[in-house]
């Protein structure tokens, strides 16, 4: 299983979540977030703005979805048809295990899955 996390521009996250929806990964936690990328900021007149408004997307997908998916955000939160800076950043983390908190069901990295004892 891979997580991404995805940090898109806010106006995007309706996109990005529709597409994702639609090729097949429900399952999203989303966050409000603040910060900067490589662009440092936004410069207006004398004042810098280094705390940027974006949203956090976390999803996790089967290893072999990863490509798929990581495509369908970029496309989804891409401005314009070559991107601008601020469009955001997509990082991926392995999973290890995780579990179902209703049915106590842990799901391996290998798509297995077994009954917890609680």
């Amino acid at each position: 299983m891979i997580m991404l996390r995805s940090i898109v521009r806010p106006e995007k996250v309706d996109n990005v979540l529709a597409a994702l929806m639609e090729a097949g990964f429900p399952g999203v936690t989303k966050m409000s977030v603040v910060g900067r990328g490589k662009q440092r900021g936004i410069k207006i007149g004398e004042i810098t703005y280094d705390e940027i408004p974006k949203e956090l997307l976390l999803t996790v997908v089967p290893d072999q979805d990863k490509d798929f998916a990581i495509k369908t955000i970029i496309n989804a939160a891409r401005s314009g048809d070559k991107g601008a800076f601020g469009d955001g950043k997509i990082f991926v983390v392995p999973v290890e295990e995780s579990y179902t908190i209703s049915s106590g069901i842990k799901q391996n990295a290998d798509g297995t899955t077994e009954e917890v004892e609680i």
